[in-house]
């Protein structure tokens, strides 16, 4: 073990980083991390005055603790850092900002959703959409805008089953929400222009001359996400149908896409051989087009994660090293936090970094199973070889987050990754002819017929796998969350399975079976702690939502918009119309709840009229300015008042 660690020394470097970044995240906010950072320095100065004797080697632990704590403290500061950045500190009232647009705008149904980095008067991050209209409509990332909002914190929905969304929003380094009407905004007229900015220009620029391929809606989509990494005009169903065949990496510009554009370089820059300066300068050459090529992408996350890896590679391989091992991957790993301590959160960050731990862990011992001489054999089975290794790295993390894992894989794997290669070098000539065809030459206009129809077709058949794998049965397993504690768990069983098969040690085995053992033993806990079953009023916009919740899931019946629902000892009613305005009773009916829903008129004035409420529920389907005149209403009359919106989902035991 010691060995092993020894030839990985960024880990040394990365695993401070990460114990001081979940540290600060959930357990405390670390005080004092300069005076840390200053007491860890001094430590390594320490070690350097020890004389060169016999004790040098005795005390050289001391140097280890000294960098540990500083950079312990070290990234304590810039996770403190980063923090006060994304803090909400805006009054609760309307402010005039200025800031930029640092994205390219999102169109949703009603708005343009807006990344805008305000510089007036705070420094922070925040969204906002703007009202749909061609003024919107014409905003470019680096346009200056001036505006008066209220700026919202962002909030949960509040429902069990929930994931945290503010949270990923802080960590994705954003403050807060507005949405803008027309005349509450308008463009300065200036640019300011940041590297970030400007990619996103070039990205803007290359997603507008996609157009010119004259692709359906499908293939274009398809074809933005899979070379510059733009997800946004994905339709929901695509996006699905590509996460239940286990091939949904192949839309956001990672790993596999970084890697085929290295090895165009590669071929490209094959000319300077193998050895000697010309090699150095040939690897030199490699990292500026990744860089532009990260650069076109728009900078990111996913994409920068494999350039730094590709990068750190061609660096090991210019100085005669094997370029990438698990000391690159670790090296990725410090800087990206270094930079952007919140991505340890991201999902793309684990499941990336996890994957590509899985293929060098996993993939050597699979491949030696067999060993086709055949070449295309080989490239079969090392194509599955690869898939199935980072698929057994990634799935408890799928687990986790999205309680599913795609059945056939390995099957779409095979057949998409490498149409995926095949599809970007097709990409190629139809830039060059786009770019030809403004010179008016019929051989160019014949060219762009024949080789966009070999690109639509390419693309048509992936589609088409895509879809037909999702429709399998059992194509994927979902409804099988597990807890954070049971992800880890998987995680070390397989690693340690791996490791017993590879070193027959009885300290292996014995660990194989006590972490299996606890594994399953959490769901025994789980089930003997399982909460009751609950009535649910969900909270979900402009929509009443109410169910049954039961073991972690949402479960629906038949529920009368105007009648009381079945439950043994409580007396709960739900209207969704006002059918008792004019009625009056000398004896109020007493009621446990009444839960509020759809109709604008109601008032609780009224409803005591006929009803004795313990508790009312407003739920998500009332406007705004009804539930804000009803909650007055009750906190007049003193009676208990729910509103979903604002307090979450309202759960009642059975």
């Amino acid at each position: 073990m010691n060995d092993f660690i020894s030839k990985i020394p960024f880990l040394r470097l990365l695993l401070p980083a990460v114990i001081s970044i979940i540290v600060s995240a959930f357990l405390i906010d670390i005080p004092f991390p300069r005076a840390i950072c200053a007491a860890g320095a001094g430590v390594i100065i320490l070690s350097y005055f020890i004389k060169p004797d016999k004790k040098e080697f005795t005390y050289r632990w001391i140097f280890g603790v000294g960098l540990f704590i500083f950079l312990f403290g070290l990234f304590a500061v810039l996770f403190r850092h980063k923090k006060v950045e994304t803090e909400f500190s805006f009054a609760d009232k309307p402010i005039a900002c200025i800031g930029t647009v640092v994205d390219i705008p999102q169109e949703k149904p009603r708005s343009f959703a807006c990344n805008v980095k305000i510089t007036y008067p705070v420094n922070k991050k925040v969204i906002v959409y703007l009202q749909k209209e061609d003024k919107a409509r014409n905003i470019n990332p680096g346009d200056e805008i001036i505006f008066v909002a209220r700026i919202q914190p962002f909030k949960n929905f509040g429902n069990p089953d929930d994931f945290d969304y503010a949270r990923s929003m802080r960590n994705k380094g954003f403050s807060g929400s507005s949405y803008l009407p027309s005349a509450n905004w308008s463009a300065t007229g200036k640019e300011n222009i940041s590297l970030y900015v400007l990619a996103q220009k070039f990205r803007k620029s290359a997603l507008e001359f996609y157009r010119l391929f004259e692709l359906d809606a499908d293939a274009y989509s398809f074809i933005s996400a899979l070379t510059l990494g733009y997800k946004h005009d994905l339709t929901n169903e695509l996006q699905e149908a590509f996460r239940a065949s286990g091939t949904s990496h192949v839309l956001a510009v990672s790993g596999l896409h970084v890697a085929i554009i290295y090895a165009i370089f590669t071929l490209l820059f094959s000319f300077l051989g193998k050895t000697g300066r010309k090699f150095i300068i040939k690897q030199f050459l490699i990292i500026v087009a990744l860089w532009f090529y990260a650069f076109l992408a728009g900078l990111s996350p996913s994409v920068l994660r494999a350039t730094i890896m590709l990068t750190i590679a061609s660096v090991g391989f210019a100085e005669g090293k094997k370029g990438f091992t698990y000391n690159t991957l670790a090296a990725a790993a410090f800087f990206i936090l270094f930079f952007s301590p919140m991505s340890l959160f991201d999902v793309g960050f684990q499941m990336s970094f996890t994957a590509v731990f899985a293929i060098l862990y996993f993939n050597p011992a699979i491949n030696n199973l067999y060993q086709p001489k055949n070449k295309i054999k080989k490239y079969i089975w090392n194509l599955f070889t690869v898939s199935t290794s980072a698929q057994l790295g990634v799935f408890p993390i799928a687990l986790y987050y999205f309680g599913s894992f795609p059945t056939y894989f390995f099957i779409a794997n095979m057949l998409v990754v490498p149409m995926i290669g095949i599809i970007i070098y097709a990409c190629i000539p139809m830039i060059i002819i786009v770019l030809l065809k403004q010179f008016d030459f019929v051989v160019f206009d014949w060219l762009f017929q024949v080789f966009g129809w070999i690109l639509k077709l390419l693309i048509s058949f992936v589609l088409k796998v895509v879809h037909f794998i999702e429709t399998i049965p059992y194509a994927q397993l979902s409804d099988n969350h597990i807890s954070a504690f049971q992800m880890i768990l998987l995680l070390i069983i397989m690693i340690t399975v791996f490791r017993f098969f590879s070193r027959k040690r009885a300290s292996q085995l014995i660990a194989v079976l006590a972490c299996s053992l606890l594994f399953v033993s959490t769901f025994t806990s789980a089930q003997l702690s399982q909460k009751p079953r609950q009535l649910a009023v969900f909270n979900k916009a402009e929509f009443s939502d109410i169910g049954l919740f039961i073991n972690e899931k949402r479960h629906y019946f038949d529920i009368k918009d105007n009648g009381f629902i079945p439950h043994p000892t409580k007396s709960i009613l739900r209207l969704s119309e006002n059918i008792y305005r004019q009625a009056e009773t000398d004896n109020p009916l007493k009621t446990d709840i009444i839960i509020l829903s759809q109709d604008r008129t109601f008032s609780i004035r009224q409803l005591i009229k006929i009803f004795q409420p313990e508790q009312i529920v407003l739920d998500s389907s009332l406007p705004q300015y009804v539930r804000t005149k009803l909650l007055r209403e009750c906190e007049k009359l003193g009676i208990s008042v729910h509103d979903v919106t604002q307090d979450g989902a309202y759960l009642i035991n059975f």
